[in-house]
């Protein structure tokens, strides 16, 4: 419970807060459960506080000095903490759902179980910050620097929302052995060509196939769905526009991308049995399989449109492939045991 001296102090504003706390350097404030709810704390000294347990949802810590504070299971919901000084502070357990941290410096500090969900962590500075079990689903991220951390058992890495670019250090890649989603890194700006070699550089091997999918444009919403998936589950594609007219300045692009994969997943739909691009990419694919003696095509359906096909390229991948059945991946569970079946077969 608050020790309510320190807590009437802190009701009498910033300018007596901050005078108390430079005359009486060596208290170590008690403010546990208390209730600071909507607070306006902006500025306050709030260094080496024990604030465990206490209700700051809404409250106004912009430019606050957390430094070294003790926040076990604090309640910082929409919290505004732009410009907030966290290095050192135990946040275990805290709540800081929709809280802004724009700004902020969270260096050396313990996150361990806390929820940053939906939080606000652009140009945020985590540097050999604990992030064991945090939750960052849907936060926002740009500028943000992830140096000297482990990321490994992050929740909701692949669910960060990108507004820029952000610094992910060589050491958090390391400390991480290699486990984070290929959609966050991709996201946070590091090109596809260093993506592909962490593997080797964390000595994790390499688990799936990685994949160009081949599919027409007019099958989106089924391709960015298996797309978002593979790359949840760490299988690297390439996601390409399609159903374009070929070009010389596109198509190198494209055969390279082809070439550079192991494999060319294949969305057969009424659409795309008819688009001429894809039929190129599966004409190049086939080249592929000529040149290194073993398979690259790898089909799935998502209806009917190629088992009637009987001549052309169309026809002869239906003669002489094992095709994946996709036709009923609107409906959850239809889709989840075709998908396991597909990750199944990409193992490398």
């Amino acid at each position: 419970m608050a020790n309510q001296e320190h807590l009437d102090i802190l009701k009498q504003g910033v300018e007596v807060w901050n005078k108390w706390r430079e005359n009486n350097k060596i208290v170590m404030p008690d403010l546990n459960t208390a209730n600071l709810v909507n607070e306006d704390l902006h500025f306050y000294e709030l260094y080496l506080t024990k604030l465990n347990g206490a209700d700051l949802s809404g409250a106004n810590l912009v430019g606050a000095n957390l430094n070294g504070s003790i926040l076990n299971s604090a309640n910082l919901i929409g919290a505004t903490l732009i410009a907030a000084n966290l290095d050192g502070i135990d946040l275990q357990n805290a709540n800081l759902l929709s809280a802004k941290l724009v700004d902020a410096s969270i260096t050396d500090a313990n996150l361990d179980c806390a929820n940053l969900s939906e939080a606000d962590l652009r140009h945020t500075n985590f540097h050999t910050t604990e992030f064991n079990q945090t939750d960052l689903s849907r936060a926002r991220t740009g500028w943000t620097i992830f140096a000297d951390l482990d990321l490994s058992t992050v929740i909701g890495l692949d669910t960060i929302h990108h507004v820029g670019p952000s610094s992910v250090s060589i050491d958090t890649i390391y400390n991480s052995k290699g486990n984070i989603p290929e959609v966050f890194l991709r996201g946070c700006g590091l090109p596809d060509e260093f993506i592909e070699y962490i593997p080797s550089l964390t000595g994790k091997g390499i688990e799936y196939y990685s994949c160009f999918i081949s599919y027409s444009h007019r099958d989106d919403d089924f391709a960015k769905r298996l797309h978002n998936d593979l790359q949840t589950k760490g299988v690297r594609c390439w996601f390409a526009p399609h159903d374009m007219k070929i070009g010389d300045r596109i198509r190198p692009t494209i055969d390279e991308s082809i070439r550079l994969h192991d494999k060319l997943l294949l969305i057969l739909s009424e659409h795309s049995v008819q688009s001429d691009w894809v039929e190129h990419e599966v004409e190049h694919a086939l080249d592929l399989e000529g040149e290194r003696k073993k398979t690259s095509l790898f089909p799935v359906r998502i209806d009917d449109a190629i088992m009637e096909s009987k001549t052309g390229w169309a026809g002869n991948v239906k003669r002489q492939r094992q095709i994946g059945d996709f036709t009923e991946w609107k409906q959850h569970d239809a889709y989840t045991a075709a998908f396991d079946r597909l990750l199944q077969d990409l193992k490398a």
